[in-house]
């Protein structure tokens, strides 16, 4: 009902829109022109490209060649995964022609895979549960996402949730830089470049699009937008889509489901004044899937789904389900793969302890007015809801900070030994603007802005009961709750978090000799406040926090275009990523006194001086784009200071205590080249694309590493970084003769460390898919009708793909002061074996 609410609610609003004056010619619409291809003229770069109305796409017309309902062209580049670019840096783009012939519902993430630097992981093959991506070997909270103009980002830790984003249907184009942001991208955490997506636009006349489809894992999804078309007289128009998916868990008893809905409205006229208004809505019914280490991969594999299997500890002797038995010398808890799927009592690995409910409601309205012939402000407001839980179960808690005392459940006291669900919950309100002025004055062009953002974060952990089927009373911590003697409702954490974003950017632009030449150079200063209120007891920081971050990030760029189809650049960029919300607060366990340790301290400890992880960048690149072939190659080198890092720390002199705290893990350089090639239709019909890098990326720091009562630095400067691939190639065969259409697709990517001392690691990798259809002409009042099939991961490769918590030293390692130090075991995401899906789609 909320969803719906707002819906109509941003409908009235929209419909109320100033009316058009002139009328744009509609733009999907079937060209009749003959001609030769034709490309728009690229405006100079402002490095400042963010919002939708900055896009400067490339226009095709061509005899004989039309889009089709679904945004198809035949003509892209690659088969859609190259346009042409003219920013003096490097970035890649996907368009409709690549993205209408995946497997319809696919993330983000899961679309620009073969990207060059695009290191993408997916758990399951329908992108329900979200994947995990890294670039040039910086992962996803490292780098910065925006939907229509805004940041998607979590603003307290900066993870980006690919499932929830957006329908595939809906998305015009995705483009991945991969080594900065703009001057005006609205991020906190872009150390490592960017993602910007773009929803398609409204059409001028009524229709529609659908999907069905169906697939392994009883994979089951459909798919309805409905177009208004022009509304009266005016260029006003809308569409309304919405989408069901639901799929079986891989190896597990679980069924996710997801309900999306989305709304877009744009009204243009004069000369290029628009106004936008984007709604997504996202309601997921999910459960989370572990992250697993070596020996439990070698032991289970994907894992035992209906059968209960307790935890192996090292050194035990333990039993499998059928029954054979094993030594466990791993030095590591050998665990299912997957939360099991049988109830044991105070089994705190069972799937229904794990559940992970969410609901998203994201609205921008990025629009452009042109003041005067030379002044246009371009205007991006925003607002984020989100509210969700992660589950987990946990043993009854003894007291409340310092204080020892029991308490009740629904009035009764628990077991002795029992279990609570205690749902991490978070709460995020996130209202903002991006504003920025463009006076272009003959050649220069200048460019100034003001992002502000005003954040409220509510995270709390109550804790409820378990049936005895293992069911929560409330996947959302609801009640009734676990409640002191005292009367307090105990928390797990419990904190309020206010982030004030401002950041004030200028950047100038000089085009010279014909637009041949352009020199770019900005600044942006970026203010963030974060003050907190941590209301959990007996905490060392007290009950209020704050922290102010000053990050002055200049940046500069020059482009030279040597002939039409040639260009080179080089550019350099600072960036940087503020500290993680819960790096201010103490949370979790909290530890009394014993013989042992002194205590007095949560597991989860404060870092209030951490640093903000900083980047400079610098790339140098070459393009050529013809009238069949594009191509690039771009050499990148990076130097960060502050590496954040979360690890395992000694509270005392004598490590008698120890705690989880996050710190800055010193610094990293990194050298690489990317580069990628592609071709418009050549062979009868066939679009290759091939995309390739090679990255040397280095720590320059000795991390601190502890176990017992020992801490040492471990030896780690100049051992290659971790979660880093030394190699990737991706490479896509694309045929489509208007009838006939497939494409196959190869990703290779070089073996990842999962540790900084370079002591663990999974292989290399190769992941192949496959798809065939065919499109019909028109049938009665359907457009295009077309069925297609997908084939992912087709040699059923099973593997880990990507490490998802690297630790300093995986085996027993001497430090530089001669300690010996025990390893901790890293955790990597296993990835979706095969899958097949068929699907139906026809516009109307």
């Amino acid at each position: 009902m909320r969803l719906a609410r707002l819906l109509s609610t941003s409908a009235l609003f929209a419909f109320g829109t100033v009316s058009a004056f002139a009328a744009p010619a509609d733009s999907t619409a079937p060209s009749a022109k003959k001609g030769h291809t034709k490309v728009a003229a690229a405006a100079p770069s402002m490095m400042g490209n963010t919002a939708p109305t900055d896009e400067h796409e490339e226009h095709v017309s061509v005899s004989g060649h039309h889009s089709y309902f679904d945004g198809v062209t035949r003509r892209d580049v690659g088969g859609g995964l190259m346009q042409k670019q003219d920013a003096a840096k490097s970035v890649s783009a996907i368009s409709r022609d690549y993205i209408e012939k995946q497997s319809p519902g696919q993330d983000p993430m899961q679309l620009i895979a073969l990207l060059p630097g695009a290191n993408v992981t997916s758990s399951d093959p329908a992108g329900l549960t979200g994947s995990h991506m890294s670039a040039r070997g910086l992962d996803q909270s490292q780098m910065g996402f925006t939907l229509e103009g805004f940041p998607i980002n979590d603003i307290g830790n900066f993870a980006v949730y690919s499932q929830e984003i957006a329908d595939s249907e809906n998305l015009r184009k995705i483009s991945l830089a991969q080594g900065s942001a703009d001057l005006d991208s609205p991020h906190l955490s872009a150390t490592g470049g960017v993602v910007d997506m773009y929803m398609i636009d409204p059409k001028m006349k009524k229709g529609g699009a659908f999907d069905v489809t169906y697939g392994s894992y009883a994979y089951t999804r459909g798919f309805l937008r409905l177009d208004t078309g022009k509304i009266g007289q005016t260029n006003l128009r809308a569409y309304f889509s919405g989408s069901y998916a639901t799929e079986d868990a891989i190896h597990s008893e679980a069924t996710n489901r997801k309900l999306h809905a989305e709304a877009k409205f744009v009204n243009d006229w004069g000369d290029g004044n628009r106004v936008s208004l984007a709604i997504v809505g996202n309601r997921l019914y999910n459960y989370l899937t572990p992250s697993t280490n070596m020996a439990s991969w070698d032991t289970y594999g994907f894992g035992v789904k209906d059968q209960y299997v307790a935890p192996c500890y090292n050194g035990n002797t333990c039993t499998r389900p059928n029954g054979t038995t094993f030594k466990n010398n791993s030095g590591a808890t050998i665990s299912n793969t997957v939360y099991n799927g049988t109830y044991k009592q105070n089994d705190a690995n069972y799937y229904k302890l794990h559940q992970n409910p969410f609901t998203n409601i994201y609205t921008s309205a990025p629009s452009t007015f042109k003041l005067t012939d030379h002044l246009v402000l371009t205007e991006t407001p925003y607002f984020w809801y989100g509210n969700g839980s992660g589950g987990a179960a946990y043993g009854v808690p003894g007291n409340w900070g310092k204080t020892s005392m029991g308490g009740t459940l629904d009035g009764k006291t628990p077991e002795k030994g029992s279990l609570l669900y205690e749902p991490s919950i978070t709460t995020t309100y996130r209202p903002g603007a991006v504003t920025k002025l463009t006076l272009t004055t003959g050649a220069n062009r200048l460019m100034v802005g003001y992002w502000f953002e005003y954040a409220k974060q509510s995270q709390t952990a109550p804790a409820t009961g378990i049936a005895a089927n293992g069911t929560p009373w409330n996947i959302w911590g609801g009640g009734p709750n676990y409640v002191f003697n005292d009367g307090t409702t105990y928390q797990y954490r419990q904190s309020l978090t206010q982030t004030r974003t401002h950041v004030m950017f200028i950047g100038d632009s000089l085009s010279l000799f014909n637009n041949k030449l352009t020199i770019d150079a900005g600044l942006k200063y970026a203010i963030v406040s974060r003050d907190g209120h941590n209301f959990l007891p007996d905490t060392s920081t007290g009950p209020y926090v704050g922290k102010t971050y000053y990050e002055p990030l200049p940046t500069a760029s020059i482009r030279y275009q040597i002939n039409p189809e040639m260009q080179v650049f080089v550019s350099g960029s600072t960036n940087f990523r503020i500290p993680t919300n819960y790096s201010l607060y103490d949370a979790g366990t909290y530890y009394l006194p014993s013989k042992t340790s002194a205590g007095n301290y949560y597991s989860t400890q404060a870092t209030q001086n951490q640093q903000p992880e900083i980047s400079i960048s610098e790339e140098a690149g070459w393009r050529y784009t013809g009238p069949t072939v594009m191509a690039s190659v771009t050499y990148f080198h990076y130097n960060f200071t502050n590496r954040m890092f979360q690890s395992t720390q000694c509270l005392d002199a004598t490590c008698g205590n120890y705690a989880s705290t996050n710190i800055n893990a010193g610094g990293q350089s990194t050298n690489g080249v990317d580069a990628e090639i592609g071709t418009r239709p050549i062979f009868y019909h066939i679009r290759p694309y091939a995309s390739f890098e090679y990255v040397d990326a280095r720590t320059t720091s000795n991390l601190l590493s502890s176990s017992g009562n020992k801490i040492d630095y471990m030896p780690t400067n100049g051992k290659f970084a971790p979660e880093t691939p030394k190699y990737q190639v991706g490479f896509n065969l694309d045929y489509d003769d208007g009838n006939i259409f497939g494409a196959y697709k190869l990703k290779y990517v070089a073996k990842q460390y999962a540790s900084f001392m370079n002591d663990e690691s999974i292989p290399g990798y190769v992941k192949m898919d496959i798809t065939v259809g065919y499109r019909f002409k028109n049938l009665g009042f359907l457009q295009a009708p077309n069925v297609k099939f997908n084939l992912t991961n087709i040699s059923n490769n099973h593997y880990l793909g990507f490490p998802t918590s690297p630790k300093v030293n995986a085996q027993t390692q001497t430090g530089i002061f001669g300690n010996s130090i025990k390893g901790t075991a890293p955790t990597y995401m296993i990835a979706a074996p095969f899958a097949a899906m068929g699907s139906i789609s026809a516009g109307f």
